[in-house]
């Protein structure tokens, strides 16, 4: 790490010593770099753009099991000297907990850079605004050349670029930095009360990886025009099959469930079920973070504990939870190196990069097998009784008659309790590249659906 970063690391120095002599017994802090461009168009012409550029600093101090976090983005001495003092005394008020603290140094990943086959950042010039809004026209073209829509709302482009470091008074001092590439459009049909609107977008870690602009573009104003004529489904008790779109919000709720933070709570309504089965036999969910140009892959933690793969569940059963250093001493356990955070805020267990098993079979082929039935492409608000696992959300898709697609569906509400749910759940073989959640489509019996 050279340049900018060069000059976060000596942040994060300047930050522990003020931490030290203001009367902090331990310390981590994380300095920050970041520089972004997007571009947003409407009817062929440039409608907005934005450029930020800034660094940002955060302090947490910890006092005899009590902490404090604070952050800037201003990064004078003077403010540095002004936190580490805010800090301390913010502490010393802060309650007692024994399972504060840092990693032992004997737990502290060797790797300290994304130098190591992640390949966070493509390391090339960013595009130059003219090149952005070339990418957000083209994709607003290809929307609009699709028959059927009136209008597109908005179509854009950007870059990002993030760099970071991350130092300890244990001894670990280590950063990388992260690139980012993106494009989107959201395209509109009809007009008043049978107006539809959908959306296409992707992002990747590199440029390269990035479909055309009019692949986006395209599938943007197609699945817009396939919304015309919207209405509410039937009620009652159906199959629902969660299209690769929304299908990992369905195992992101397991994922919240067996988050460490909440097992510590005693507010999860997986508690109880280490070593027993949360999914169908034949199921693996895995977390990587080490996945090459992956968008949530990191060396290392937010502790600075070396990040590994490892499976969350295996044939079905449930291996373990996801723990940062808090909760797993808490636990009685050892930390999964799952700790994320903020500029401004303490560790706390999260997630990277997850893939769920998939099926043999297509979507079409569940489609045809599931007869009669729901197709759920977007869903809105959501109830979820983390204790419990009752589950109720707003959804929109599409109806299924003699396994076939018959309507789009607006405005109809799905319900069900998560634990059955996942039980009875059948995988698509559409496993999605390049996201944080790899989630094939998921068939689900015997769900509620409130409509007509």
């Amino acid at each position: 790490m050279t340049g900018a970063s060069s000059d976060l690391q000596g942040l994060t120095r300047a930050l522990l010593d003020a931490a030290r002599a203001a009367g902090a017994s331990e310390a981590d802090a994380m300095a920050v770099e970041g520089e972004s461009l997007s571009v947003n168009v409407m009817g062929g012409a440039l409608e907005h753009a934005e450029r930020a550029q800034g660094v940002e600093i955060g302090l947490r101090v910890l006092i005899g099991g009590r902490q404090a976090s604070v952050s800037a983005s201003e990064v004078s001495d003077r403010t540095i000297a002004e936190m580490a003092a805010r800090a301390v005394a913010m502490a010393r008020e802060a309650p007692v907990d024994d399972s504060l603290g840092l990693a032992d140094p004997d737990q502290l990943a060797d790797a300290r850079a994304a130098a190591d086959g992640l390949e966070l950042d493509d390391n090339q010039p960013p595009p130059a605004p003219p090149e952005l809004l070339d990418r957000a026209l083209r994709a607003e073209a290809a929307a609009l050349a699709v028959s059927g829509i009136s209008m597109v709302e908005s179509a854009s482009a950007a870059v990002t670029h993030r760099r970071l470091w991350l130092a300890a008074t244990n001894g670990f001092s280590g950063g990388y930095g992260r690139s980012g590439h993106s494009v989107s459009a959201v395209a509109i049909t009809g007009e008043g009360l049978g107006m539809e609107r959908d959306w296409a977008g992707e992002s990747r870690v590199w440029a390269a990886d990035l479909p055309p602009p009019e692949d986006i573009g395209r599938q943007a104003g197609e699945r817009t025009v396939a919304r015309r004529g919207a209405r509410k489904p039937p009620t009652g008790a159906f199959p629902i099959l969660y299209d690769e779109r929304v299908a990992a919000s369905l195992i992101g709720h397991l994922l919240s469930a067996v988050n460490g933070g909440a097992i510590a709570r005693g507010a999860s309504w997986l508690r109880d079920a280490l070593d027993q089965p949360v999914l169908p036999a034949g199921f693996d969910l895995t977390e990587d973070p080490r996945l090459p140009r992956h968008p949530a892959s990191r060396p290392f933690d937010a502790e600075g504990l070396a990040t590994r793969a490892r499976a969350i569940v295996a044939d079905g059963v449930l291996q373990g939870w996801t723990l940062d250093l808090a909760t797993a001493r808490k636990l009685g356990m050892a930390s999964t190196a799952s700790a994320v955070r903020g500029i401004s805020s303490p560790p706390s267990p999260g997630i990277s990069n997850v893939t769920l098993t998939p099926g043999a079979a297509s979507p079409q082929a569940l489609i045809r097998d599931m007869g009669r039935g729901l197709v759920v492409t977007s869903m809105l608000g959501a109830s979820v009784n983390p204790t419990t696992g009752d589950y109720s959300r707003g959804a929109a898709g599409f109806w299924v008659e003699n396994g076939r697609i018959a309507w789009p569906v607006n405005e109809c509400t799905i319900a069900g309790n998560l634990r059955e749910m996942l039980m009875r759940m059948v995988a698509a073989c559409d496993l999605p590249a390049w996201r944080s959640h790899r989630v094939p489509s998921l068939l689900v019996e015997g769900m509620t659906v409130a409509g007509d």
